[in-house]
């Protein structure tokens, strides 16, 4: 399922703004990328389907959105209460569901035939494996690491929450995801992991309504605010981006565990309606699309350095019991540490960042090294590894929402 391009007025721009980019910085931050994936030359082709669907949106979710906007007399709206119903029970629990409502989960609860349920569970395992090292890329490279860019951040900002508590729950929220779609039986009907990413999908298409109709939002500069390009780059900063973050700080990827991670985010992001064309089975694909998406990206706004200090101070904040002070300002130092790792001191300072020496990173890659190499030979240490990702997780979320249950907040951009 591919989404239909929302501009037909030939006067329109092809393009947002925003798809000019900074080509040389690009470059520049994109190399070691391009050197690791061996891309050679540049996909014209593939630059315009990127920059054209930067205008696209999730149509399945945006008319359940539209339902959920009519009258209250209208027999064919949708309400919240009505959508969480389906969602936690399925749309027969629904007494005569409307229309929009029905449509909306024969899309998410039809299961396509490339899906395998024994792939996935392998690929939620090699995702537990990954341990705290796991949590470290998905924040240092994929998350912080996206704020370099103008765009998503943006959006970040205009929804609120900018001080170092709300950051800090946010980042919590989700984390709170991706724990749930690594869990057991995550990514089945009844799983968290499932609920959570077709919630978040509907979340998605409320922000695009909301933002699209208030004129907030500067469509003819960013596109529409949650639109394919953005929603398939996101998802490749949770596969493709963590495996090869995951190499960097010394853990070996297998090849059947890159295939199983890659097959369980290509499912998640199949349910978050991204389009079918930019779900990839290999590492690889996946790389190439993430290189040709950072070339057209538009340069660091305030907004990403403002993102990017509110989690970095909120280390600060979290809930860390015993000796919490000394240990969020150990934590807040040691991120810096890895981010000046991953990204680098002009990075670093783009983002209005501390820069400071790589120090927490040896450690860290030697323990990876150890465990993946020599643990994981085993069912017994893989077994391991697994429970004590599970601790790592749970640690996580304990330090930002103490015994409370998280809500679900949206993607990272």
């Amino acid at each position: 399922m591919v989404a239909h391009e929302i501009r037909q007025d030939p006067q329109a721009a092809r393009y947002p703004r925003r798809y000019a980019g900074i080509r040389p910085r690009n470059q520049r931050i994109g190399r070691p990328l391009r050197a690791y994936a061996r891309i050679g030359a540049v996909d014209e082709e593939l630059l315009d389907r990127i920059g054209r669907r930067m205008f696209a949106r999730d149509e399945v979710g945006a008319d359940l959105v539209h339902a959920m906007r009519r009258p209250r007399t209208d027999a064919e709206r949708v309400s919240m209460a009505q959508f969480h119903r389906a969602l936690e029970h399925g749309i027969d629990a629904v007494p005569d569901a409307p229309e929009a409502l029905r449509q909306f989960f024969s899309v998410v609860d039809d299961v396509p035939e490339w899906v395998d349920f024994d792939l996935l569970e392998k690929g939620a395992r090699a995702f537990r494996r990954m341990g705290r090292s796991r949590i470290d890329v998905l924040l240092q490279l994929s998350l912080i690491g996206g704020y370099r860019f103008g765009g998503p951040p943006d959006l970040l900002v205009e929804t609120g929450g900018l001080t170092g508590s709300t950051a800090m729950r946010r980042l919590g929220e989700t984390q709170k995801w991706g724990t749930a779609v690594g869990e057991p039986g995550g990514m089945r009907r009844n799983g968290e992991g499932f609920k959570l990413t077709v919630h978040v999908r509907a979340m998605h298409a409320l922000i695009n309504h909301q933002f699209e109709t208030n004129g907030r939002w500067d469509v003819e500069r960013w596109g529409l605010p949650i639109n394919q390009t953005d929603q398939a780059a996101t998802l490749g900063l949770f596969n493709g981006t963590l495996l090869l973050g995951m190499r960097a700080l010394g853990y070996y990827v297998t090849r059947e565990e890159s295939r199983a991670v890659m097959h369980l985010w290509k499912y998640v992001g199949w349910l978050m309606g991204i389009d079918e064309d930019w779900l990839f089975d290999t590492e690889r694909e996946q790389h190439v699309f993430n290189y040709h998406v950072l070339l057209v990206q538009d340069d660091v706004t305030p907004a990403g350095a403002a993102l990017s200090g509110a989690l970095v101070e909120g280390q600060r904040t979290l809930d860390y019991g015993r000796f919490g002070d000394v240990r969020g300002r150990y934590e807040r130092q040691r991120l810096l540490s890895m981010l000046r790792y991953f990204l680098g001191t002009q990075s670093l300072r783009e983002l209005d960042l501390p820069v400071t020496s790589a120090w927490a990173v040896p450690t860290v890659m030697v323990k990876n090294v150890v465990a993946s190499t020599v643990v994981a030979r085993t069912r017994t240490g893989r077994r391991f590894l697994e429970r004590a990702g599970d601790r790592a997780a749970r640690r996580e979320l304990a330090s930002k929402f103490g015994a409370s249950r998280p809500a679900v907040g949206a993607l990272p951009g």
